[in-house]
């Protein structure tokens, strides 16, 4: 049963998650990328914990996607649901795969949105003065372009299910699909203003100017040096564990479904 949409709460933040076990869950995504085949690296170091690539290529023409999550800390659903994709094997050979599934190993392990110094990693990156976005930066630098990047989150404020697009070169948009398989199992926010940007149907379409934002969260980054299709799908923290793995995982099946379907995406 789909939980009905929280009231919103006027800025006051919800209690903050239980801390997780992180060393046992960095051991599950090791144990999972292994039997997918993929290579695991740690491309650096946080007080809590390694800073994983998950990473597996395949010869011949495959889309080129990248998937992040946890880099805010109270927001544990988004890791989760990156592991459940990682146990259930769809990272397999349909795609090249680029996976930084723990960003914030740190934040995870207090459950709070901040790393151990109370910085922000998902406003770092044009600045960077964390080591972990720094480091993040230098890993993706070694890396091809990206055909898709999704960035996996939650969001405490929202009334339900939304996702950003950063989509310029109008490729085949995965935003309606991807709100089509969430609806039935979580609420979609179907509120005219998110995050103060207009929005439809629980997707909101910026545009993309990174003159106007001082501070970069990772999209930005990755759409100014890494890919030309990105999305951000925020799940809505208010609802149960159960239900926002749920509903990111519905998205990021549909997403990566259709990505990978031959000559969906194009290689320079």
């Amino acid at each position: 049963m789909v939980p009905p949409a929280p009231a919103h709460n006027h800025g006051v933040p919800p209690p903050a998650p239980s801390p997780t076990d992180v060393p046992a869950l960095l051991g599950r995504l090791e144990r999972a990328a292994a039997a997918a085949g993929l290579r695991v690296e740690a491309f650096g170091a946080a007080p809590a914990g390694p800073l994983l690539a998950l990473t597996k290529r395949t010869r011949g023409p495959r889309p080129r996607i990248y998937l992040s999550a946890g880099i805010h800390g109270d927001e544990p659903a988004a890791t989760l649901a990156v592991l459940g994709l990682l146990e259930a094997g769809e990272c397999d050979g349909r795609a090249n795969w680029f996976l930084c599934p723990l960003l914030n190993p740190s934040g995870l392990a207090r459950g709070v949105r901040e790393d151990a110094a109370g910085r922000d990693l998902n406003r770092d990156y044009r600045k960077f003065e964390a080591p972990e976005t720094r480091a993040h930066a230098a890993w993706l630098a070694r890396q091809p372009n990206f055909d898709l990047a999704i960035c996996v989150h939650e969001d405490w404020e929202s009334r339900g299910f939304y996702l950003y697009e950063l989509n310029p070169d109008g490729q085949p948009t995965l935003a309606e699909p991807m709100i089509a398989a969430v609806r039935p199992v979580c609420a979609i926010d179907e509120s005219p203003v998110i995050e103060g940007r207009p929005a439809q149907g629980g997707i909101i379409r910026p545009a993309f100017d990174p003159a106007t934002r001082e501070l970069w969260p990772e999209s930005f980054y990755l759409q100014a040096h890494h890919t030309r299709l990105s999305y951000t799908l925020e799940a809505p923290s208010a609802f149960p564990l159960d239900t926002r793995v749920a509903a990111l995982r519905a998205a990021l099946h549909t997403a990566l479904d259709r990505a990978t379907r031959p000559l969906r995406l194009a290689h320079p």
